[in-house]
């Protein structure tokens, strides 16, 4: 590995011009044909589970009653204080504007208030649904808008009006452009102030943005054959941004600190890509593989979620390991510090026996190994405390009851919910095959009539029959929300029942419907949590094991991102479920806990923090092989490795963090659960209790039994090749510093 990177460090250097124009020409493809056959036009923001009984029943439905099988909005009247929705005035005006939604685009069908009965018993609400024949993700993109301005003459007549629906579900702003910024800016400043200089600050800034264009635009180019949705481009530009940063982040602070030492600039370019680059190729397999690893659940928008992701983290080990070197050979003596300059000073000292003063990284290790025992139950503890509402947890794919308080369909769900009841914001829908019923018409009246026995069933709408397909639609409306866990429980009881029914009427019944298809992607993702994050923490071992050659790095690696993914769960449950300091994240309404987000939280931090144990760790057993020190070793890799191990961990909150600002809830989560994991997992596991660990452990930390060490290959991460000289002609002139620096 270190061999193959060197050589590729060294022809990236002198093809420094070519590499540039491969990278250019490569994003200008890509940009030809996200124009010609893609675009962001075409995403898909749909979650649904092809094969699942709600799935198909709706599919059945696009046939057989095509106005209920596509999406629907709601337009929702309210009366002033004190007058009914009932006068005369105001019928008037809700006709009016029922008229022209009738003609508004897409528009399949409408029910008026009369119509569905979706009259307050206050008299203070009504409520038009608008039906389309189309899903949510295929309405065109003034679709909504055009449908908002039909309420006018409702406004003029004193109503106050609000349209949302299942047509606005998870809508809510995308990211924000001034968060990104933000973002961007603190990444800019903490490079700046690790390297002291702005054109290594601007090194690792551009070669992200060039990896995460061409990532994007890739994407974007296969949205014409592919389902993609924006959460995926999304999460992939978080991704992918934040590990390029950090990629490049470890190979340039190498060839400066080389370059500090008067290695010339060609061989010190070669050495970075061979040492750094190395661990940078096995810190973004891991990502890679954990990301791909979500096409376990089995679940599509998941497994294109993983999959760009991937592609994300691959494009920036790619330039992190072609297109960067290649900018060292135009920036050339330029990057090497100045002799007098801090910079130089330190980077000299990490090597120089004459200069031991401890610096910070060091230092902290100390302090957390004086008492090693202690320092070890005190993170335990935190993050233990930290976890424990994460034993609340309740998943569920967010409704618009989470969408921010000033959208019209967060005040449709609200004010829907207040007077009709919280059932009507996600009603559901039995879809019943008659056809081997004696006697259809009284089957499914059977049906209806059993089913509105049932606990948490608010209403049950008389039924729609469809005689010439054999088939009915029954609505039931819940007494709970589309989200709360009570209508996941009426979902299952109704099937439960299935069977039951269908002896005592002969019709086969299917529960559907946007909250049905939203309970069934909630409990395929819950079922699918505890095997994923078993074959992620089992991947972790079997790397970690090759890589370090231990027995309890690997497991004390595990046992950390355990730790910090529990207490990142308690956290957010306490933020977005229990509402605490929600104000500060504009959490405005609590809720569950987007379906998707444990799975992911696991895949991604699991990469993140191998990161980090890999730069931290391989200068400590360097250090160890060359000394057999087995606690001096652990004060050498934090001194070599914690200042940008910390700066890289900085940077990736910064990006994480900035996200944060969206309006979109989804993405609000993963944003924050992602900066939060990372702060955790990066200063109180491996910064504390990986040098506590390793310092109380001995020389038992890096034992491996002897048949074992035969057996396992050697994949030569710190790049001890390049240290003896064997693929470079002056390395025995220089002493080489480890990973990390």
């Amino acid at each position: 590995m270190a061999t193959f990177l060197y050589r590729l460090g060294c022809l990236a250097y002198r093809r420094s011009r070519t590499v540039i124009l491969f990278w250019l020409a490569l994003l200008a493809v890509f940009v030809v044909c996200m124009s010609a056959f893609g675009g962001q036009d075409k995403l898909n923001d749909e979650f649904t589970i092809p094969g699942s009984e709600s799935q198909q029943a709706l599919d059945a439905m696009k046939s057989d009653f095509p106005t209920a099988a596509g999406t629907s909005a709601q337009i929702v009247y309210v009366a002033p204080d004190g007058k009914s929705i009932t006068d005369a005035s105001f019928t008037d005006a809700i006709k009016e504007v029922d008229d022209a939604a009738q003609t508004a685009p897409q528009v399949a069908g409408v029910v008026s208030p009369g119509e569905s009965g979706l009259v307050s018993e206050d008299g203070s609400t009504a409520v038009t649904q608008v039906l389309y024949t189309v899903s949510r993700t295929e309405l065109e993109d003034d679709t909504l808008t055009e449908l908002q301005e039909v309420t006018a003459p409702a406004e003029k007549a004193d109503l106050t009006t609000h349209v949302g629906g299942v047509a606005f579900n998870g809508g809510g702003g995308g990211e924000s452009v001034a968060g990104d910024i933000i973002g961007l800016t603190v990444a800019l400043v903490v490079l700046a102030v690790t390297f002291g200089s702005l054109l290594c600050a601007g090194m690792p800034m551009l070669t992200a943005l060039a990896g995460v264009s061409v990532g994007v635009t890739g994407m974007l180019a296969l949205t014409g054959a592919a389902t993609i949705s924006q959460t995926a481009v999304t999460l992939a530009t978080m991704i992918g941004l934040a590990v390029g940063i950090d990629y490049a982040l470890f190979i340039l602070s190498r060839h400066r600190s080389q370059l500090a030492q008067g290695v010339p600039v060609r061989e010190s370019v070669g050495r970075a890509i061979g040492t750094a680059g190395s661990a940078v190729v096995f810190a973004g397999l891991t990502v890679i593989i954990a990301l791909v690893g979500l096409a376990i659940v089995d679940i599509p928008f998941l497994t294109v979620m993983g999959l760009a992701a991937a592609g994300a983290v691959t494009v920036a080990v790619a330039v992190a390991t072609t297109l960067l070197p290649a900018l060292f050979g135009v920036a050339g003596e330029r990057l090497r510090p100045a002799p007098d300059s801090k910079a130089a000073l330190r980077d000299r000292s990490m090597t120089a026996r004459s200069l031991r003063a401890p610096n910070f990284g060091e230092r902290w290790a100390r302090r957390a190994a004086r008492r090693p025992l202690l320092t070890v139950l005190a993170v335990v503890a935190v993050l233990g405390l930290a976890a424990i509402p994460a034993t609340r947890l309740t998943l569920a794919l967010p409704d618009n009851g989470s969408a921010p308080s000033e959208t019209t369909q967060r005040q449709a769900f609200d004010q829907v919910g207040d007077t009709l009841g919280d059932g009507v914001n996600g009603p559901l829908i039995l879809f019943t095959d008659t056809a081997d019923s004696q006697e259809p018409e009284q089957a499914v009246e059977q049906i209806a009539k059993a089913v509105s026995s049932y606990p948490g069933v608010a209403a049950v709408s008389p039924p729609q029959v469809n005689a010439e397909t054999e088939t009915a639609l029954i609505q039931v409306v819940p007494d709970s929300g589309p989200s709360d866990e009570a209508t996941s429980e009426l979902v299952n009881t109704i099937r439960d029942n299935a069977s039951v029914l269908q002896e005592d009427t002969g019709a086969k019944i299917k529960v559907t419907g946007t909250t049905a298809v939203q309970v069934d992607v909630s409990e395929q993702l819950r079922a699918a949590l505890l095997p994923f994050a078993a074959v992620v923490v089992g991947l972790s071992l079997v790397l970690l094991l090759l890589v370090f050659r231990s027995l309890l790095v690997p497991l004390k690696a595990a046992g950390g991102f355990l730790l910090s993914v529990a207490a990142t769960f308690g956290v957010v449950v306490a933020v977005f479920q229990w509402g605490w300091l929600g104000g500060l994240f504009g959490v405005d309404a609590t809720g569950p806990v987007a379906s998707f987000l444990p799975i992911i939280l696991i895949a991604v931090l699991f990469g993140l923090a191998m990161d980090y144990e890999v730069f931290l760790v391989s200068r400590m057993r360097e250090t160890y092989v060359r000394t057999g020190d087995p606690r001096g070793c652990v004060f050498a890799g934090a001194r070599h490795a914690a200042r940008v191990v910390t700066a890289a961990a900085l940077i990736m909150i910064a990006v994480f963090a900035a996200f944060t600002y969206t309006d979109d809830i989804i993405l609000k989560q993963i944003a924050f659960s992602l900066a939060l994991g990372v702060t955790l997992d990066a200063f109180l596991v491996r910064m504390t209790l990986v040098p506590a660990v390793l310092f109380l452990a001995g020389h038992a930390a890096w034992w491996l039994p002897g048949p074992l060490a035969r057996r396992l290959p050697e994949l030569d991460i710190e790049g001890e090749k390049l240290h003896t000289g064997e693929d470079s002609a002056d390395t025995s002139a220089t002493t080489v510093p480890a990973i990390g620096q």
